[in-house]
């Protein structure tokens, strides 16, 4: 989780919401809720040589997203949730780093990527601004079994459940009437 420093840090200058997004995506490569080792194909237009291998013109070459976002020589503690490694590292998110590749790369992109990240940062800040997060009363966030069920879609092997409390008195949350 994020140290005291770090937390204030990021709030002042407005980067927690991007780097938590950041760190979520880095653990679900193949999509939104996709954790598998899910193959990207190229088909290359000329014949080429990669790391000793001879790959033909035309070939279908598939890249394993899963192993290549799970490499303990780029991530220091891969599998830890620690948002504030995109602070102490320069990542982008839009395809242009390989070490981070949520929404795909180069000419292949997802065309919604842009859009899915500002929709996501907005609707996480509202989520975090309205309310605060507790775990179900009787249990401790440190008892709270991130284990994940693998299959064709993976979800946690017991679901998480978070209980919102309204952060701002109840009569802000009331609709005002407007005459147009």
């Amino acid at each position: 989780m994020l140290h005291g420093t770090c937390f204030i840090h990021c709030v002042h200058h407005q980067n927690f919401i991007f780097i938590f997004l950041a760190q979520a995506l880095s653990l679900t490569v193949a999509g939104v809720g996709f954790r598998e080792p899910t193959p990207s194909t190229l088909h290359p237009s000329l014949s080429v040589k990669i790391g000793g291998y001879e790959i033909p013109k035309g070939s279908i070459v598939y890249v394993n997203v899963w192993a290549v976002a799970r490499d303990p020589a780029v991530w220091k503690d891969l599998l830890e949730f620690r948002p504030e490694r995109f602070l102490e590292e320069d990542v982008d998110m839009k395809g242009h780093d390989y070490r981070l590749l949520s929404f795909g790369a180069g000419r292949r992109i997802c065309p919604g990527a842009q859009l899915a990240i500002n929709l996501v940062t907005s609707m996480l800040g509202h989520l975090l601004h309205h309310f605060t997060w507790s775990p179900p009363a009787g249990v401790n966030p440190e008892d709270i079994d991130l284990t994940e069920s693998p299959g064709t879609v993976t979800y946690m092997k017991n679901p998480i459940q978070a209980i919102p409390t309204l952060r701002l008195p109840a009569h802000l949350y009331e609709r005002v009437p407007v005459d147009m």
